[in-house]
């Protein structure tokens, strides 16, 4: 990324029928957390939270690994949600989507089919094939 974000978020992404559950514990705790926020408190409230935790239904089928017991995302799942989720990352959008996308590929080796798997689950195959293919033609 060339600019980097002034605000951080915590995601976390549940099984669907949890998302309740986990939020109202959470919530209980007093922790700032938000459950599947629309673009409007993203805007209004989450924006202008400390520490806003959101909470997000896990896609079936969702590449994740674990590392140390603690499951966590992919970076070919990170990059196709950035994608799919322009509300939720609307930071990462524009220039600074293509400059992520082109980073990665530079850097990290990216399993493309799994990416498109992903990507095709959240109904965005083509879409982001043709990002990942003017990335690599350096369009």
């Amino acid at each position: 990324m060339l600019h980097q974000p002034g605000r951080f978020y915590t995601i976390l992404e549940v099984e669907r029928d949890a998302t309740e559950s986990v939020f109202y514990a959470l919530n209980d705790l007093g922790k700032e957390v938000f459950l599947n926020p629309s673009q409007d408190i993203i805007n209004k409230y989450v924006s202008h939270s400390k520490s806003p935790i959101i909470i997000i239904p896990l896609i079936t089928e969702a590449p994740i690994h674990k590392i140390d017991k603690v499951t966590t995302c992919s970076l070919e799942k990170m990059l196709v949600d950035i994608y799919c989720d322009p509300e939720l990352f609307s930071t990462f959008q524009g220039a600074e989507l293509k400059r992520i996308y082109q980073t990665a590929f530079d850097r990290y080796d990216i399993n493309k089919a799994k990416m498109l798997r992903y990507a095709d689950r959240r109904t965005k195959k083509n879409e982001v094939e043709l990002l990942i293919n003017q990335q690599r033609n350096g369009s």
